[in-house]
């Protein structure tokens, strides 16, 4: 009885004691937990239109900056013009140059952990074959034949004859990306709908709600160099000015892109010297595209007197503020095969008035709108309504024209909205870009000769020479011999530019801002490659 009256005092104190350890112990793995969550690395960008369904295989409404994040290729494009391997590791080319045998990676597997391979690849393939006449733009497409398997890491690409962007256009964003098996739908029909998101890319959708955000995750099965951060959050804000307002209060870490937000907004940033700037090569051309099928605009005369009546000099640096360069031919000459000596149209506002008087349009008096046979000189312009760049460019156009007798009727719309009355003869002009990399000359040459969602086939279909320009483009695309590519590309150029079916307006650029506490990344002269696995904030 002693011995107990002396042990359960003992007993208790070692028992709280050993509670309280415990509980302690509890306490701290919670803190270290708490703590690696708070840890956790996010950059939160804003982005004014929701990112779709990210279908690696369909167009709009997916974004491509969003698609490039979870979706890879066989082969990748550098901003050098090098093409180099992706997917696959190692490509042979036959002699005839019509099959494109490639070796696939063996250490690849999706976000969701199943393997890539040459089933898999085919699989795709086939689903984006099987509409072809969606992904007509892209030349390719009408010349492959067959992909095949070798084996299970080797497939053979097939064509009817010599088609020579074969890489350039495999290493475009969409729509030669690959989805997983548990991605694809029942009868595999992807130009309706995916299951899930299942990339071999180095981020995982982990969370949506549409209209609002997309939270990107670090995908932990990654075959190469994973992300330095853990999340991207893409916040969807469609007004540009409130992207500009979301970033001072420091609810984004970043802007990234042309047109994202206004240039004044973007020089207001950039001069307040609190965040760091950065501007990528030019990447594109910024473009009016002229119908030329009926109206004034069918008239050689009218389509060079607009070009020669706006001030573009003044144009492109009072609204861009120096982050873009004027552009006088359609292409920069960085792009392959378009450094041709073209003479520009410059401001005359003189000689504008006169191509008009010469073609009929004439003031009447007491009038300030041109007119011929009863027809007043009206046309209607279509800007993207999100672009922030488009709208007082069209602005700044209206005013030029109307103090030589033209009225320029301007409504925003969406891109595909605007494209369409193009092609259905329903509007006068559009504003239109290149591709750029990694498919610009090429893309741009079979755009021009085959019906597709681009509309310069249908707008140039009023152009004495359009069937000459259509059979000098076929030429070129499944030719082999380099000078007369070289010699078709400066015929064809050459014959657009004379014809003023296009007015160049600037060279774009990926314009950036970022937080003070992010460390410094080099933006991509590319249109969809925005370089997050590189970018990570100070700790």
């Amino acid at each position: 009885m002693r011995l107990t009256k002396y042990l359960l005092p003992f007993l208790l104190v070692l028992t709280f004691s050993i509670l309280a350890g415990c509980t302690s112990s509890e306490q701290e793995k919670g803190k270290i937990a708490s703590k690696a969550k708070t840890e956790e690395k996010m950059i939160t960008v804003g982005w004014p239109l929701d990112v779709g369904p990210l279908n690696p295989h369909t167009y709009l409404p997916n974004q491509m900056t969003a698609q490039a994040m979870v979706y890879e290729s066989l082969v990748e494009y550098n901003d050098d013009g090098t093409i180099t391997p992706k997917l696959a590791e190692s490509w042979d080319i036959s002699e005839d140059k019509t099959a494109y045998t490639f070796h696939l990676r063996t250490d690849v597997k999706y976000s969701d952990g199943t393997a890539f391979n040459a089933d898999n690849v085919i699989r795709n393939f086939d689903a984006v074959l099987a509409n072809r006449d969606m992904h007509s733009w892209m030349g390719m497409v009408n010349h492959i034949v067959e992909v095949v398997k070798v084996d299970d890491s080797t497939i053979r690409l097939q064509l009817d004859e010599p088609y020579y962007p074969v890489l350039n256009e495999l290493a475009f964003v969409r729509p030669f990306r690959f989805l997983g098996n548990n991605g694809f739908p029942e009868g595999d029909l992807t130009q309706d709908s995916i299951k899930a998101a299942i990339g071999t890319g180095p981020w995982v959708l982990t969370d949506y709600k549409k209209d609002e955000y997309a939270l990107f995750s670090r995908n932990e099965n990654y075959w190469g160099e994973k992300p330095l951060v853990d999340k991207i959050k893409v916040k969807i804000i469609p007004d540009s000015d409130s992207i500009s307002l979301a970033f001072e209060n420091e609810e984004l870490d970043l802007i990234y892109g042309r047109g994202i937000i206004s240039l004044d907004n973007y020089t207001y940033l950039k001069d307040s010297g609190k965040y760091q700037t950065a501007t990528s090569e030019p990447l594109s051309t910024k473009a009016l595209l002229f119908n030329t099928r009926s109206g004034p605009l069918a008239e050689l005369n009218v389509r060079q007197a607009i070009q020669y009546a706006i001030n573009k000099e003044q144009m492109v640096d009072s609204i861009t503020h120096g982050t873009e360069k004027v552009a006088n031919t359609l292409f920069w000459d960085a792009i392959p095969y378009t450094n041709i000596d073209l003479a520009p149209i410059l401001y005359n506002p003189e000689k504008a008035q006169k191509l008009l008087d010469e073609a009929g349009w004439t003031l009447q008096k007491g009038e300030k709108i041109r007119s011929k046979n009863g027809q007043t000189l009206t046309l209607d312009l279509i800007y993207i309504a999100t672009d922030a760049i488009q709208k007082p460019m069209a602005e700044l156009m209206q005013g030029e024209l109307a103090k030589i007798g033209v009225q320029l009727n301007i409504e925003g719309a969406d891109v595909m909205v605007g494209l369409q009355k193009l092609m259905d003869d329903q509007v006068d002009i559009n504003f239109w870009r290149t591709n750029g990399p990694p498919t610009d000359p090429h893309s741009f040459a079979n755009e021009s000769a085959t019906p597709n969602a681009s509309g310069v086939y249908e707008a140039k279909l009023g152009l004495p020479n359009a069937k000459e320009i259509d059979t000098k483009i076929h030429q070129l695309l499944v030719g082999t011999d380099e000078e007369e590519r070289v010699q078709l590309y400066t015929d064809i150029l050459s014959m657009f530019h004379d014809q003023a079916l296009f007015y160049p307006i600037s060279y774009e650029t990926n314009n950036v801002i970022y937080q003070p506490y992010m460390k410094d990344f080099a933006p991509r002269a590319s249109e969809y490659d925005i370089p997050y696995a590189q970018m990570n904030k100070e700790n």
